[in-house]
């Protein structure tokens, strides 16, 4: 129900006016001063003001100027006798959304006060879209407690404030776009567009089109003028994903209005400025495929100003059981009428510590997702996993789980720090036992957690924040 405050100083008006609105199904609050409508304004939530011009001490411009101070969406309608209705086109001028002569028709002011609460409506929609979006691209709602994270997000909160080009590489599933949107709506630019391209989505000849758009009869098929991303970003910022992916012929192109911010549709002449901020991602490495002649060394440069290389999850395991967290919370109202979710099995903890996440993030959502769906208890147990997925698990320590390219230093080092972080967790975080579980001395389990940057103060707090415990817990009643 949408609430009319009505604003008048005689005793009667405001009677007559609320008895009409109410009919129509609103709430009404009345104030006899402008001074009184500040202070309802201030501990009500209004959707709409109804007020008097001609009022003492404060008239209905006064009150007008301060409401748009505190709201300048707010609808405000003015209520005026024949006499002043200059004031009145003055107060539209102000910013008023209508005004109203007394004495009036009941049907017109019913129509007035729905058309501006409608409106009102749209705009108390669009703000809380805004805030949600906002709250959700916050650097405190990206989940990750390892170090590799942190200096991820350091450099995030640094370089969101700035208009520099930004390249982000990482495999998939790893949250590029995630980081991308955090630093455009954490920059200056937040009220601005937010356009993405992915480069591997579309052929070379629809991609030119989509990033630069075309001019009516470009090429058969354009029967009108289409803008491209590069326009709809004007003010905002472009996110171009799979950068890796774009043919050689558009990177000359790219490489241009990068440098001249400037840019011609396609089949067009007309140059078209724009003031955009460019991030672009990729699952591949830029470095390694401009060696390859795959990939414009200057354009590689003109992107690179600042780096951000997200690690894959096989890589910062301390945030696996931070992100299930995360992922229980947030498909826990899929479970309807079902018991709430609270946390995993021992059995499955262990399976996640060991999984090597090929899908990295965006696998591990998918696994939680599908889970909560079939877990028919408060605890989400082995068999809730996708037997794939355990069968993945019971051959990953075989060759065949190893890829053909994979280097023995590097597949060595993985194994054996993720048996370390493994022994930690049976131990409860206690080194000592770690280290017999591992069967090595203390001092050389300390040497590997300086080695492979295992932060056992960070593990301890993931696994209290997570519920994890040393139980098996394998099987349960079903």
């Amino acid at each position: 129900m949408e609430t009319v405050l009505i604003v008048d100083d005689e005793k009667n008006y405001p009677l007559i006016l609320s008895a009409v609105l109410e009919d129509e199904g609103f709430e009404t609050l009345v104030a006899n001063s402008g001074q009184e409508a500040l202070a309802v304004l201030e501990s009500a939530d209004i959707d709409l003001v109804l007020t008097d011009m001609k009022m003492p001490q404060m008239d209905g411009i006064e009150l007008l100027a301060k409401i748009k101070e505190r709201d300048p969406d707010l609808p405000v309608i003015m209520m005026t006798a024949y006499g002043t209705v200059d004031k009145a086109v003055e107060a539209m001028q102000k910013g008023a959304y209508n005004y109203i002569l007394k004495p009036f028709d009941n049907a017109q002011l019913v129509l007035y006060v729905h058309k501006a609460t409608a409106g009102y409506r749209v705009v108390k929609e669009n703000r809380r879209l805004r805030t949600a979006v906002l709250r959700r691209y916050s650097f405190g709602n990206i989940i990750g407690k390892s170090k590799a994270m942190q200096e991820v997000f350091e450099t995030v909160a640094k370089v969101a404030p700035t208009n520099a080009t930004v390249l982000i590489e990482g495999e998939s599933g790893t949250g590029k776009e995630l980081i991308a949107r955090s630093i455009h709506f954490n920059s200056d630019r937040r009220d601005g567009p937010y356009v993405a391209v992915n480069c591997s989505a579309l052929a070379e000849n629809l991609l030119e089109s989509e990033l630069f758009g075309h001019d009516k009869g470009a090429f058969t098929g354009a029967h009108a003028m289409k803008k491209g991303r590069f326009e709809l970003a004007d003010g905002g910022t472009l996110f171009i994903d799979e950068i890796g992916d774009l043919p050689l012929p558009l990177q000359v192109k790219l490489l241009r209005v990068l440098q001249e911010k400037s840019f011609e549709r396609v089949g067009g002449t007309k140059p078209i400025t724009v003031d955009i901020r460019v991030i672009a991602a990729t699952n591949r490495r830029l470095r390694e495929e401009v060696a390859r002649g795959r990939f414009r060394e200057d354009l590689f440069y003109r992107l690179n100003v600042v780096h951000i290389d997200l690690p894959p999850l096989r890589q910062r395991k301390e945030d696996i059981r931070l992100l299930v967290s995360h992922f229980i919370k947030k498909y826990a109202s899929e479970r309807k009428n079902a018991v709430p979710v609270t946390g995993l099995s021992p059995a499955v903890r262990r399976l996640l510590d060991a999984h090597q996440w090929p899908g990295n993030v965006r696998e591990l959502e998918n696994l939680v997702e599908r889970a909560m769906i079939l877990c028919p208890g408060d605890t989400i147990d082995v068999e809730d996993l996708p037997a794939e997925f355990r069968d993945t698990i019971a051959t990953s320590l075989r060759m065949g789980g190893i890829p053909a390219e994979a280097k023995l230093y590097d597949t060595l080092a993985n194994v054996e720090r993720e048996m370390i972080v493994r022994a930690l967790r049976m131990a409860d975080g206690v080194q000592a036992r770690a280290a017999e579980i591992l069967g090595i001395g203390k001092s050389g389990l300390n040497q590997k957690l300086k080695k492979y940057d295992i932060d056992v103060t960070a593990l301890n707090e993931v696994d209290k924040m997570t519920g994890s415990g040393q139980d098996d817990g394998g099987s349960r009643e079903r």
